[in-house]
C-alpha cells in the first residue's frame, strides 16, 4: 500500500533552558557532571527530509550547534519567540546566506518587531550594513503554510502571559516554553507520531512547564512519542530522571537524532 507520509529527520542542537547547562558560576551537581547528556546548549532542532532542511530558533548557541552537526545547508527559520536564548544566532546564518540568498523566517509579528530593533543593521532599509545575513520575513499566526512540500501548522501557546509559537510540521509538534495552551489548538495536536515539549524542572515555574505539568500534557495529547527539552539543571541528571518516565517518554539531549 502507498502512503502520502513524509519521512521527517529530528536532529537536537540544543536541549538546555536560557542559561543552558552547565550554568555558568554554579557548582550544582548536575551542573558538574561528567555525563554528555547533561551538557545542554540553548534549545533548538533541526528538521529534515531528503529535500528540506530547516531550524526551529537559532540561539546564542547556533554556530557550535551547526560546525558540531556539520549542516551544510538550512533552507529557513521558524522562531517561537523573541527571546535572546532563541534568537541571539541570527546573524550567524550568514554562511547559509551566502548559498541561498536570502534567508526565509518565519515569526509572528511581535517577534519580528523585536528583531527589528535587536538587528538593526540586519533589517534597516537604508542603513543595512553590507555583511549582514539577508532575510525575507513570513509573518504566521494561525494560517497553516507550506516549507517546500511539508505542511506546518503554527500552535498558539502562552509562555506565561507571553502569547508565542510551537510547530506542528506533518505529524511532529515542537512546542518549547509552554505553560498553558487552549483546548482549540490541543485539538490541533491529535494523533501525533512524536511531541517535543518543555519540561524544565521539578517545582513549577511561572512561565514553563514543569516535569509534572509536561508529563499531564503527554497524557493529554496521547502522542505515539515524546521528547522532553528546554531542561534546566533543576530537573536532575539525565540518567536518574529517565528511569522514573513512563513508557514511550524520553529526555532528549544535544545530538539525539531521530526519525519519523
Amino acid at each position: 500500500m502507498k502512503t502520502d507520509k513524509k519521512l521527517l529527520n529530528i536532529t537536537f542542537l540544543g536541549t538546555g533552558t536560557s542559561q543552558g547547562i552547565p550554568m555558568i558560576a554554579s557548582n550544582d551537581p548536575v551542573c558538574l557532571s561528567k555525563d554528555f547528556k547533561d551538557k545542554r546548549l540553548r534549545s533548538s532542532v533541526l528538521i529534515s527530509s531528503d529535500d528540506a532542511s530547516y531550524v526551529i530558533d537559532c540561539g546564542p548557541d547556533f554556530r557550535q550547534q551547526m560546525l558540531r552537526e556539520n549542516v551544510q545547508l538550512v533552507e529557513g527559520v521558524l522562531f517561537t519567540h523573541e527571546h535572546a536564548d532563541h534568537t541571539a544566532g541570527l546573524d550567524d546564518l550568514r554562511p547559509y546566506c551566502y548559498k541561498i540568498g536570502e534567508m526565509p523566517i518565519y515569526l509572528n509579528k511581535r517577534t519580528l518587531e523585536s528583531l527589528e530593533q535587536r538587528f538593526q543593521y540586519i533589517f534597516s532599509k537604508e542603513n543595512r550594513y553590507p555583511g549582514a545575513p539577508s532575510v525575507q520575513p513570513t509573518i504566521v499566526d494561525n494560517q497553516s503554510f507550506k516549507l517546500g512540500n511539508l505542511n506546518v501548522t503554527p500552535i498558539q501557546v502562552l509562555h506565561g502571559n507571553l502569547p508565542i509559537l510551537g510547530y506542528k510540521i506533518e505529524n511532529i509538534a515542537y512546542l518549547t516554553d509552554v505553560k498553558t495552551i487552549a483546548t482549540s489548538e490541543i485539538d490541533k495536536l491529535k494523533n501525533l507520531d512524536v511531541l517535543i515539549v518543555n519540561a524544565l524542572r521539578l517545582e513549577a515555574h511561572p512561565t514553563h512547564f514543569n516535569l509534572e505539568e509536561a508529563l499531564d500534557f503527554v497524557a493529554k495529547i496521547k502522542p505515539k512519542k515524546t521528547y522532553f527539552t528546554h531542561i534546566s539543571h533543576k530537573l536532575g541528571f539525565h540518567k536518574e530522571v529517565s528511569k522514573n518516565l513512563p513508557p514511550n517518554v524520553y529526555l532528549a539531549y544535544d545530538g539525539l537524532k531521530i526519525t519519523s
